[in-house]
């Protein structure tokens, strides 16, 4: 019977082998691959720079991901060199085309005085909470940890605001912004699923602020309650936001927005909702339109009422305010295809989606070659009264 002596005498017998200065020199190379085959606790205590963790138990299955080309040279370490000269082995025989184990591993390159990184990590509770995250590659602890460090600002509490703010808080958004001055209203309750029957006549915001405490006390919840407008927008958006998420009820306030995120270099994640319809897209300064391109003048009330007049079905917000959650959540993390240029539509009724491709308006006052509005203008006047298809 082969014992486990034999097992990594003969492993190591079949690989190439590097110690900890050999290593060094690796590293100097770019095109390098840094493979750790560590356990998670391990990994939490340093590893080498720029390397990716791949548990040696999860080494088939995840390799591929983490190093698709399989030609490129590879270094693969552990704590003393055992794991690795077996994961090597099996980097072999999956194809890798040069693959190096490190002698002695970290516990060697730690010994010879080398640099390593000690990684931010989640603590237990939060590698409990956000699991499901952890799960996905896409995402994993570095992207939940981008989330919490993250910034996002809602324009409005309302029907898009609530689920929006409700499912960021829910994925770890380290900072939530608020921007409202209204107060929860019994005509809310119909939609506006942040707020509760409890809190009639109490600001908006700070209602919100309480639901998102209590459904995840990781998010600070920074509350403005006021209205947006052309004297306060750029204190309120100049605290570092990361993306905006568009929930306003009024013209006025959407064109000033659009106007000041341009400015400010902030993509805006944009909604908007009326009876069975709905429609997201995202505005990402100087990369896709802005709103002016899509509509460089509000249209007249009598073509487009506000929820108050036309109505809207209850479950509706709750659509679109998650699509521009899940918009926010991407732009975050960086990960996907943002609608960033495109248009997505909802039909409640028929429950369809339709697309729309939106183009970059080179004449845009605001965002094209030659602006021509370049400071904030009178949005009330400009507007003329009009009103949008609301997120109230």
């Amino acid at each position: 019977m082969t014992t486990y002596r034999e097992l990594l005498q003969k492993a190591k017998a079949e690989i190439h082998e590097v110690d900890a200065l050999g290593a060094q020199e690796l590293l100097s190379e770019n095109s390098l691959a840094v493979v750790d085959v560590r356990e998670r606790q391990e990994w939490d205590e340093g590893h080498l720079p720029g390397a990716v963790h791949v548990p040696r138990g999860n080494l088939e299955s995840r390799i591929e991901r983490a190093v698709p080309d399989k030609s490129r040279k590879v270094l693969v370490y552990c704590a003393a060199g055992n794991r690795s000269a077996f994961a090597a082995k099996t980097l072999e025989e999956l194809g890798y085309e040069n693959v190096v184990s490190l002698a002695g591993g970290f516990t060697d390159w730690k010994r010879n005085g080398l640099p390593y990184e000690v990684p931010e990590a989640l603590d237990a509770a939060k590698r409990r909470r956000y699991s499901r995250h952890l799960l996905i590659p896409e995402v994993g602890e570095e992207g939940q940890l981008k989330l919490l460090q993250s910034r996002i600002l809602l324009i409005g509490a309302g029907g898009l605001g609530s689920p929006a703010s409700l499912y960021l808080a829910a994925a770890g958004v380290g900072t939530l912004g608020i921007v409202d001055d209204d107060a929860v209203d019994e005509t809310n309750l119909q939609r506006q699923i942040v707020h509760s029957t409890d809190r009639l006549g109490e600001s908006k915001a700070d209602s919100a602020k309480r639901t998102i405490e209590a459904l995840n006390p990781d998010v600070t919840v920074k509350v403005f309650k006021e209205r947006l407008t052309s004297e306060n927008v750029d204190r309120i958006l100049g605290e570092g936001w990361d993306v905006i998420v568009d929930g306003a009820d009024n013209f006025p306030t959407r064109y000033l927005l659009n106007d000041a995120s341009v400015w400010h270099g902030i993509p805006v994640v944009h909604g908007s909702i009326f009876r069975f319809e709905g429609q997201v897209t995202v505005f990402k300064p100087h990369e896709g339109p802005c709103y002016r391109c899509l509509f460089p003048q509000p249209p007249p009330p009598e073509l487009a009422p506000s929820c108050a007049e036309g109505g809207v079905l209850g479950v509706l917000p709750g659509v679109i305010g998650s699509l521009q959650a899940n918009e926010a959540l991407k732009l975050a993390l960086e990960i996907g295809d943002p609608l960033v240029g495109r248009l997505l539509m909802f039909d409640a009724l028929e429950g369809t989606f339709t697309e729309i491709s939106l183009r970059r308006d080179p004449d845009c006052p605001v965002c094209g070659e030659n602006p021509t509005i370049t400071s904030y203008i009178d949005y009330v006047e400009f507007c003329q009264g009009g009103r949008t298809h609301v997120g109230s």
